[in-house]
């Protein structure tokens, strides 16, 4: 349950600083769009709020499956494909919701090596 707790702060702290500091990473308000269970969203940062604990859980439950199924393309690939996996969860999250939007290649690299840096803080320091 900590680890739960960890991962959903990793991914709040994770999409603010890169809305933040990344150009080609924005995340903004939709007037009239922006909802979640039928819940309407009119600030920023209640949608870092829930794009983040949604990278969170999705770092909880579903990254590690996609990493047991990919050892062996990680063990030929000397385990940068783990970076290729976390670029694409974190690209799932760009697919998800229209209000985050992630601009090229470079910028959706630079927010997974962002996300990842504070991940492994958080796991380092808990």
């Amino acid at each position: 349950m900590e680890n739960l707790v960890w991962h959903i702060i990793g991914g709040i702290l994770g999409i603010f600083l890169s809305v933040k500091l990344i150009s080609g990473t924005s995340l903004t308000v939709i007037p009239g769009e922006s909802s979640f269970l039928g819940i309407e969203l009119t600030a920023q940062w209640q949608l870092i709020l829930l794009v983040g604990t949604i990278l969170g859980l999705i770092n909880f439950f579903i990254k590690p499956i996609l990493d047991k199924i990919t050892i062996p393309l990680k063990i030929l690939t000397l385990g940068l494909f783990s970076l290729i996996i976390n670029m694409g969860l974190i690209w799932s999250l760009d697919i998800l919701f229209r209000e985050f939007e992630i601009q090229g290649i470079i910028s959706l690299f630079f927010t997974t090596l962002l996300v990842w840096i504070i991940n492994s803080f958080l796991r380092i320091t808990k």
